[in-house]
């Protein structure tokens, strides 16, 4: 093979000696012209494109800030923030749930598991909430009793499933789908071996997914549930077709007297990249506490 002898870079050709075994040497800086002149020309185009976005009159930024802190958009804000957090929790509980019958032995908790998530994320999130909206169109009550037995008691089915309740059906049956494919796959990350050993020194489990998989799977599982919770904060959108009182649906109601659409619009997007820009930071502090652990 042929071989190339090495030649000395980023140092000066003369190096002088300050004292034994000291050698002072000049690092030469590498030059991109092409990268600084692409890097300059992006700058230039996002200033004025800044500039553009806050001078056009059209965006009407003054009835942004009239709006921004209305009564109505901040009904609207605290139902879309509830939303998010009870459908989140119910997709975490539930995401786990179907997690662990997915890992189990028992072949008919893993069909009810798979079979499950396959229904859930084979189906538009949109189609399950205007499916939830008309239930009563299949059962018109909702009955408790025992079964070929008597009712101890039975609601309109239209009583029961309102708007919220549709919603939070809807988008928190929808999220334990995605959720437990998550949560599955940081229990998978932690070695086979590691639950055998916990078996065989008797944990149950129970003890074995609290005490030895979950700690170890927490830095796998956190920054897609992060994902997750941020994408179910802008899901909440959806349920505007259902006459929910979210943030959107406040803007559109509001929009639709004053026909300022777009000024209303540009309030929803303040919220929501604020709201994000908090979780995106929450997030991150939960990845960095668990990574030092």
């Amino acid at each position: 093979m042929k071989t190339y002898p090495l030649r000395p870079v980023h140092t000066s050709s003369e190096a002088s000696k300050d004292g034994p075994g000291k050698t002072n040497a000049t690092v030469v800086r590498l030059k991109h012209p092409v990268r600084n002149a692409i890097t300059i020309v992006i700058a230039i185009t996002l200033l004025l494109g800044g500039y553009s976005v806050v001078t056009n009159e059209n965006f009407g930024w003054e009835t942004v800030g009239q709006y921004l802190f209305d009564p109505q958009i901040l009904e609207g804000l605290v139902n879309t923030l509830y939303l998010t957090v009870i459908a989140m929790m119910i997709g975490l509980a539930l995401g786990i749930t179907l997690a662990v019958m997915r890992l189990s032995p028992t072949w008919l908790l893993q069909a009810i598991s798979s079979a499950y998530i396959w229904f859930f994320r084979g189906t538009p999130v949109l189609v399950q909430l205007i499916f939830w909206y008309n239930f009563g169109a299949l059962y018109s009550h909702l009955s408790l009793g025992i079964p070929f037995g008597p009712q101890l008691l039975s609601v309109p089915s239209n009583d029961f499933i309102t708007p919220l309740t549709a919603a939070i059906l809807g988008l928190g049956l929808n999220q334990a789908a995605y959720t437990a494919e998550v949560i599955r796959g940081g229990f998978l990350s932690v070695g086979k071996g590691q639950r055998e050993a916990a078996k065989a020194i008797g944990m149950t489990p129970g003890l074995i997914y609290r005490r030895i998989v979950l700690p170890q799977a927490m830095p796998s599982i956190i920054p897609p549930v992060g994902n997750e919770l941020i994408s179910m904060l802008k899901g909440t959108s959806l349920v505007s077709v259902i006459a929910m009182t979210d943030l959107l649906h406040s803007a559109q109601l509001i929009y639709a007297r004053t026909y300022e659409t777009i000024p209303l619009l540009m309030v929803v997007c303040v919220w929501y990249l604020a709201i994000t820009t908090v979780l995106t930071l929450i997030q991150g502090r939960v990845e960095r506490h668990y990574a030092n652990r």
